[in-house]
């Protein structure tokens, strides 16, 4: 089977998708552009016809919620967003409502923040809603809880949570509209020699470099976001599409195996739901510093992190916290679940492990993270 024929196929048999919406496709002058939710509702519907599974991530809050207080571009301070947010996401779902309505089809607003989707309970709350209504054969409608935490609106973006949403349902493709064609190796609203890229096996440094030349205009992340989202679901085994939403009939051509837009390659081993949660995770706190030996004990050799190999704590935590590693230039090497707490892991490092309960008075386990329980090199996202 040729590449072409492979990447297809895999399109085409993906029966439930996550497809995230980004501000630029959603909005015009006015505010919301209804006329193109109705055309993106259309093509949903026909989807659904397919007996596929759709959950859409979409933005459109913020800008929507400006556009109707009268503000002439995207307001400075955290307030006015979390402001313009509220006003705007009311908006936002009944458009979407009405839209999809019109060809039989019910919606259901979820919103959502990157810490939710660390917390076990309510990651697991999540993924139990959005099964049931995928169930009940209504379209979960997905956005940031911008309304009220200040993280999400100075940082997040929903590039990062339809990644995490993909791997959450166990979707098999995330298709990501926005305003631009896909990923060219420049700006190509600025520079009109701008080459197209349709296919992308691996995203390394040369990829990130172009995809930071393309700012997005009303949203947060920009082609940047997109790209390091695409990264994060070929881990998980998934391929994304990013693709031009404005261009009429766009999901279903993707949809049908059309070549359009830019395809981003899966990963051929995936990473486990605990290891997704613990790479995505929000709360990841400073950990500690460790040898060159016990890097290359986790990169190469797929070693546990040992006492002995950790010359620094850098924060403070407890038990079953998700904590960062990091190399003595500060570079992160990797994320897990420690079995100690910092004041603990203070008094024992360095040791080995036939010392820690003579330190401590006890002894949790002989590894500081073990290797099931952390993510490491390539597969961490930064």
């Amino acid at each position: 089977m040729s590449d072409s024929s492979q990447y297809k196929k895999m399109i085409t048999q993906a029966r439930r998708i996550v497809v995230k919406i980004g501000s630029g496709v959603l909005t015009r002058g006015s505010g919301l552009d209804t006329r193109l939710i109705h055309s993106l509702a259309r093509d949903i519907s026909e989807c659904k016809n397919e007996k596929r599974e759709i959950i859409l991530v979409s933005s459109g809050a913020v800008a929507s919620g400006l556009k109707k207080v009268g503000l002439p571009e995207k307001p400075g301070t955290i307030q006015q967003k979390q402001a313009c947010a509220a006003i705007g996401q009311a908006s936002l779902i009944m458009a979407y409502e009405k839209a999809l309505g019109r060809f039989g089809h019910q919606v259901a607003q979820i919103l959502l923040t990157l810490d939710d989707l660390s917390n076990r309970r309510r990651y697991l709350n999540a993924r139990n809603t959005l099964t049931t209504l995928l169930e009940w054969d209504i379209i979960p409608i997905i956005n940031e809880n911008d309304t009220v935490v200040v993280d999400e609106i100075k940082f997040g973006d929903n590039d990062t949570l339809s990644s995490m949403i993909t791997g959450l349902v166990e979707a098999q493709l995330l298709v990501n509209l926005t305003e631009i064609d896909g990923l060219y190796d420049s700006d190509p609203r600025k520079n009109p020699e701008a080459k197209f890229i349709p296919l992308v096996k691996t995203v390394g440094p040369k990829i990130e470099a172009m995809a930071g030349s393309i700012p997005g205009a009303m949203g947060t992340g920009g082609m940047y976001a997109k790209v390091i989202a695409a990264r994060r679901t070929a881990k998980t085994g998934v391929p994304t599409i990013i693709a031009n939403g404005k261009k009429k009939g766009i999901l279903r051509r993707i949809l049908a195996g059309e070549e359009v837009g830019t395809i981003f390659l899966p990963r051929p081993e995936r990473l486990g739901q605990r290891k997704k949660r613990l790479d995505y995770s929000a709360k990841t706190r400073g950990g500690g510093d460790i040898k060159d030996g016990a890097k290359k004990a986790l990169l190469k050799h797929g070693k546990s992190l040992l006492p002995s190999g950790i010359t620094r704590v850098n924060d403070t935590f407890k038990p079953g916290d998700s904590i960062k590693v990091l190399d003595r230039r500060g570079r992160p090497v990797a994320v897990g679940l420690t079995n100690y707490s910092s004041e603990e892991l203070n008094r024992i490092l360095g040791c080995q492990t036939c010392d820690i309960e003579s330190l401590l008075g006890y002894k949790h386990s002989d590894e500081i993270i073990h290797r099931n329980n952390m993510v490491v090199g390539e597969d961490l996202v930064r």
